[in-house]
């Protein structure tokens, strides 16, 4: 028996936090009706977690086995690679902006617009490597509004680690952290050793007393590993 597809669109956004107009994707569950509340999720890099990802496969295949949650994601693609570390890098010009966008712009619109639980426990956002950081660094701005975050192989420096060091309400976030067991050369980044920096980051979440989830994974710094992933991600949070 085949598995009840959801649906996914495009949508136009204007969004005055960065002054442009992004294409969002929304994926909605096959038996999407209004009468009902959904958790949501938010993914950096949507257009990779949509199509590398298989977001959009593996909520169908989850909802109808009836493991997780209702839930309707947004993904939220970036133009280019400059665009997108002007947007997800720490350190970068946009990076408030970007993180006021998503708390201040995007949640509104979907709680207005669909029909969800409005708290921040039913949200959460995702992304992988600076993707992850500027999920993870929205989250700790606003974990009023954000209570999930799940990380693949995040960027770690020491801003961010200094975020998780001040960071006065742990108990607010729920984390779900995994990294790369060959990921201390990745080739693709101006930091070259991910893994060193994510084991400290793990130590943090801990001693801070986040409740996290932590694993390292066979694997390195690609979307071949992340892909599975991401399955087990959605049902930890939404189950």
């Amino acid at each position: 028996m085949s598995i009840p597809q959801g649906t996914i669109k495009e949508i136009e956004f204007e969004s005055s936090e960065l002054n442009e107009t992004l294409t969002l994707l929304l994926y909605l569950p096959a038996s999407f009706s209004p009468l009902f509340n959904y958790s949501l999720v938010i993914a950096q890099d949507g257009k990779d977690y949509f199509q590398m990802g298989r977001l959009a496969r593996y909520a169908d295949e989850l909802i109808d086995d009836g493991e997780i949650e209702n839930i309707i994601a947004v993904g939220v693609p970036y133009k280019s690679v400059k665009d997108r570390r002007n947007k997800y890098h720490p350190q970068s010009k946009e990076h408030q902006a970007y993180i006021r966008f998503l708390a201040h712009e995007l949640v509104p619109w979907i709680d207005r617009e669909y029909p969800t639980y409005e708290v921040g426990k039913s949200r959460a956002l995702m992304g992988d490597s600076l993707a992850a950081t500027v999920s993870l660094l929205a989250a700790l701005k606003y974990p009023n509004v954000f209570g999930k975050v799940i990380l693949h192989s995040p960027y770690v420096n020491k801003s961010v680690l200094d975020a998780v060091n001040i960071h006065e309400f742990p108990h607010l976030l729920d984390v779900y952290h995994v990294i790369g067991d060959k990921e201390s050369n990745v080739e693709i980044s101006d930091m070259k050793d991910f893994l060193t920096p994510n084991r400290e980051l793990h130590h943090l979440f801990e001693k801070k007393g986040f409740h996290h989830f932590y694993e390292e994974f066979s694997g390195g710094h690609s979307w071949k590993y992340w892909q599975p992933d991401v399955k087990r991600a959605l049902q930890q949070m939404f189950s």
